[in-house]
């Protein structure tokens, strides 16, 4: 279940980045982790399911499902499929206008039940064993966007105590011009990677279409060739932006080439120039990093007689996306399950969904100031933030019809519910919640006293809590005692122990219901 949530997940990115962001299969395919015939196919079931973006409001994550794979609900039986040739295949290959696509529709015309395209190549590949050879990338105006920390760090002086600490250095840089930012963080966190991005967008004035990361904790949460799984936090950054996030393969340093060489020249003309000065503060150090910065962008490139700004002027500033009108508010993203009392935990505060889904998986959205909780794809609950470690926030239409009930009666509800009983039963219950106990106490009691009044019915109530009254009981087991035993049956002028003898050691006195 949780694989074919993380499907239908990535399925929805699909159409996104197709239909919102209108990236081609390859770049979908690069930021999904997915293989190009997979978000073909993923695209033409979706065009004959007939969906469009936005996907109808309500749609949720078994619904799409079943849209896009009515076919799935009876898997095929496990079958052989026969290998190729491979031999064959790459003598093949080495005549004139022969390629893979060709070699693969051979393959299934005589095994109509074989791999499909890529599975073909990727085998291929495991076979063949060959190196790729090196390519020189060519990056269009307002494409991708490089991202990466860089290796050196500078001292961030605290002027109480004089201990220093790294300041670590964030560096972006655009593709097409070398249009370079850079910042620095006391921890490279996820809220300072976050923060990073929505500056640098600022700075650009813009968007690219793609981000492309280094595999870092803070954006990448399982880095794979294939199947990248980013942080949710940056996905929905991206998502919010409208860009699309492609990392970098693990252990391919020249697919971020751009910020590789960016971040050599930021520890060059930028952090060893502020070798000598002491920054005692963040917003200090920031300062001086923009100063030289500012310089570092005018200064004319050797190789193109251009400044990187006259170049992002030029060529990346007109193609980069529209900004939002509204900042990207970090909002983190937790895995949860919910608890027998139908509440989930985050930062030690408690949050009500409602009753009938106990035991359901499902992610909280935490931003600074309201707490959503999702299942399947769809909000279930929303709160305001709470910083009280230890309570609950509950809401009654949360609450079973039982639970609901009892937590209606408050300390108010059961005084006005008294004074309908009579004077003698609304002074009883007054004393029980005037009473030392703990307020949820108190309202039990009090329950348990209007429970009596059902059982017995108000008149036999109120008769007893005008004998309890005149005999110093105030508790609900008391008036229970007094009830169970008839005492308010008995005649104002006959004293309760008229038929037998107080004196006798195993006979109870009126004192024992106190």
């Amino acid at each position: 279940m949780t694989q074919k949530r993380l499907s239908m997940r990535k399925i929805r990115e699909v159409l996104r980045l197709k239909w919102q962001s209108g990236l081609s299969i390859r770049n979908i395919a690069r930021s999904c982790g997915l293989a190009h015939s997979t978000v073909r196919q993923y695209l033409e079931r979706a065009e004959s399911a007939g969906l469009r973006w936005p996907l109808e409001e309500g749609l949720d994550e078994e619904g799409l499902f079943r849209l896009l794979f009515p076919d799935a609900l009876h898997p095929a039986q496990s079958r052989k499929i026969p290998l190729p040739d491979w031999p064959w295949v790459h003598a093949e290959l080495r005549r004139k206008g022969v390629t893979l696509r060709l070699l693969w529709r051979e393959y299934r015309d005589s095994q109509p039940d074989g791999y499909g395209y890529s599975q073909f190549c990727e085998l291929y590949r495991q076979w063949n064993k060959r190196l790729s050879p090196c390519m020189r990338l060519t990056h269009r105006a307002g494409e991708k966007l490089f991202v990466d920390y860089a290796g050196q760090t500078i001292p961030l002086t605290d002027p109480d105590t004089g201990e220093a600490k790294d300041a670590f250095v964030f560096v972006a840089v655009l593709g097409a011009s070398n249009y370079t930012y850079a910042e620095a963080h006391a921890t490279p966190d996820l809220a300072s990677w976050i923060a990073a991005h929505v500056r640098t967008f600022e700075f650009l004035g813009g968007v690219p279409e793609v981000i492309v990361p280094d595999n870092l904790k803070t954006g990448v949460r399982h880095p794979c060739r294939y199947e990248p799984d980013l942080n949710p936090t940056y996905q929905e950054l991206a998502q919010y932006y409208g860009s699309a996030v492609i990392p970098a393969r693990v252990r391919k340093p020249r697919d971020k080439a751009k910020v590789e060489v960016a971040v050599q020249l930021v520890e060059r003309w930028i952090i060893a120039c502020l070798r000598h000065h002491t920054f005692f503060s963040l917003e200090e150090l920031n300062q001086a990093i923009s100063r030289l910065l500012g310089e570092f962008n005018s200064r004319p490139m050797r190789h193109l007689g251009r400044s990187r700004y006259e170049i992002f002027q030029a060529l990346d500033l007109p193609a980069l996306g529209n900004l939002p009108t509204q900042r990207y508010e970090l909002a983190i993203w937790k895995k949860a399950t919910v608890s027998p009392d139908y509440h989930v935990e985050y930062e030690g505060h408690y949050y009500s969904v409602h009753h009938t889904l106990v035991g359901t998986a499902v992610y909280l959205r935490a931003s600074e100031h309201l707490l959503e909780v999702f299942a399947k794809g769809k909000r279930i609950a929303a709160h305001p933030r709470s910083k009280v470690i230890g309570q609950a926030t509950t809401l009654p239409e949360h609450m079973s019809p039982a639970h609901r009930e009892v937590a209606s009666y408050t300390p108010a509800h059961l005084s006005g519910w008294a004074q309908t009983v009579g004077p003698c039963t609304a002074q009883l219950v007054q004393t029980v919640l005037m009473s030392p106990l703990h307020q949820e106490q108190a309202c039990r009691s009090c329950l348990g006293i209007m429970r009596l009044g059902g059982r017995y019915g108000n008149e036999r109530l109120e008769g007893a809590c005008h004998y309890a009254l005149s005999a110093g009981i105030v508790s609900y087991k008391g008036l229970h005692n007094v009830l169970q035993a008839g005492l308010d049956l008995l005649p104002d002028d006959e004293p309760a122990h008229s038929t037998t003898s107080s004196s006798h050691a195993n006979i109870r006195g009126q004192t024992y219901y106190r």
